[in-house]
């Protein structure tokens, strides 16, 4: 989007490379999508000698801005380190900022500042004040520091039909010469742990024939390896539409990922047609093997959906299953990780000939979902060495991910900007 716009010079910056900068950069801006990003961001800042703090900064620096999922919801333990940041989708917020910002490019920072904070979804974290009601105690009041800026800044929704597309496609990339196109944005799901169905809502669907496939049909203009991406891309109401567009004699070469599917529907014909396309296996995302917890987070899904999704897989000519779960829920019992467990074994049992991965994290509370004010389990802690001990006995490759990181996680996703101090410090600590 910003390329687009002919009245900027863009360069693009990694963690590994960057294209050659401009002398005097007069912005500098972060796409923040997990919180343990935050070493990466500090990291940046400081290879560019660019102060870490906001209030360090002069008229020399520049502008230093940020958006994404993590900012979005909940920015306060990263904003010392931003001037500006963007609260939403970034397809109206983009235009809004750059637009005002031309329009104060000659005034002083403090200007510049007060004027971007007026435009909705802009949020100028120097000008307000949070007060606390003891040192340690929770945030009493949030005030703007000017009379012209909003008391509250709301996220901007982005509801137009066509949503992002890959405008790098390079076998740099972690995804290697993968052409990316968004089929869904949101999740009509709402489980009540996820961050993508209650912060990006309403779930979006761009139209399949006028939309997705000329997006497809320009992404195998550079490369036959096309991704769908979204938190429930076969939910699509014209996913079997997108299907029989891949399934033409003249995609035959095409390579065919897809994001995390809902269990219900990995059909036959899906599976089949990804083994056709040089895809090897699928992820579904079932969280436990008990259905009663499930029925706690809002997961619409029984185990035999899963048992029909796993021999669905194995008929269409999948070689592998992975899957998504989840410890430390809310309600969750030991009895629960036993139906876990049972339920992983029942299913190697069933397609002895299907590799079977569980990818299992602890459960973190994340702002803006009905969870959000629950606390991490410390019992995940050894529900995952248990999970472990006995599923890899049976030939499941079990991947946890770390219950201490997952805490870290959790203080990131729920604290205030009496963090960032901590995190100045710890920064060249954070590599999970």
């Amino acid at each position: 989007m910003l390329c687009a716009r002919s009245d900027l010079q863009v360069s693009r910056l990694f963690t590994d490379v960057h294209e050659p900068l401009p002398r005097k950069p007069e912005l500098l801006g972060f796409s923040f999508s997990w919180e343990l990003d935050y070493a990466n961001l500090l990291q940046m800042l400081a290879d560019l000698d660019l102060p870490l703090r906001s209030s360090q900064r002069t008229a020399a620096h520049p502008l230093v801005f940020g958006g994404g999922s993590v900012l979005t919801a909940n920015p306060e333990p990263f904003a010392d380190f931003f001037d500006v940041i963007l609260l939403g989708d970034g397809e109206g917020l983009l235009d809004a900022f750059i637009t005002t910002m031309q329009g104060v490019r000659s005034a002083n920072r403090a200007t510049q500042l007060l004027t971007l904070a007026q435009i909705p979804g802009l949020y100028v974290p120097s000008l307000y004040e949070v007060r606390y009601q003891t040192p340690v105690g929770a945030i009493a009041t949030i005030q703007p520091l000017h009379p012209d800026i909003p008391a509250q800044v709301n996220i901007q929704t982005y509801r137009g039909n066509t949503l992002s597309a890959s405008t790098v496609v390079t076998p740099k990339a972690a995804w290697e010469n993968i052409y990316m196109v968004e089929v869904v944005r949101s999740c009509p799901e709402m489980c009540r742990f996820c961050l993508a169905s209650y912060l990006t809502l309403p779930f979006r669907t761009p139209d399949v024939n006028q939309t997705l496939i000329p997006q497809i049909e320009k992404g195998l203009t550079v490369t036959h390896r096309i991704g769908l991406l979204g938190a429930s891309v076969t939910q699509h109401p014209e996913f079997e539409e997108l299907l029989d567009f891949f399934a033409r004699p003249a995609c035959d070469q095409v390579r065919l990922s897809i994001a995390s599917v809902r269990t219900n529907t990995v059909t036959v014909k899906l599976a089949s047609l990804l083994a056709q396309r040089e895809t090897r296996s699928i992820t579904i995302a079932i969280e436990s093997g008990s259905e009663r917890l499930r029925q706690i987070i809002n997961k619409k899904l029984e185990n035999d959906h899963i048992h029909q999704a796993v021999a669905n897989a194995y008929q269409g000519g999948l070689k592998a299953m992975k899957f998504y779960g989840m410890v430390g829920i809310p309600g969750e019992v030991e009895a629960d990780i036993e139906a876990t467990i049972d339920l992983m074994q029942r299913l190697k049992r069933q397609v002895p000939g299907l590799r079977l991965t569980l990818g299992c994290s602890t459960f973190v509370p994340k702002a803006h979902t009905p969870f959000q004010w629950l606390g991490v389990n410390p019992r995940a802690k050894q529900s995952l060495k248990l999970m472990q001990r006995r599923l890899r006995s049976q030939g499941i490759d079990f991947r946890p991910e770390s219950y201490n990181w997952s805490v870290i996680q959790a203080l990131l996703a729920r604290g205030d900007r009496r963090l960032s101090y901590l995190l100045e410090l710890t920064r060249h600590l954070a590599s999970p």
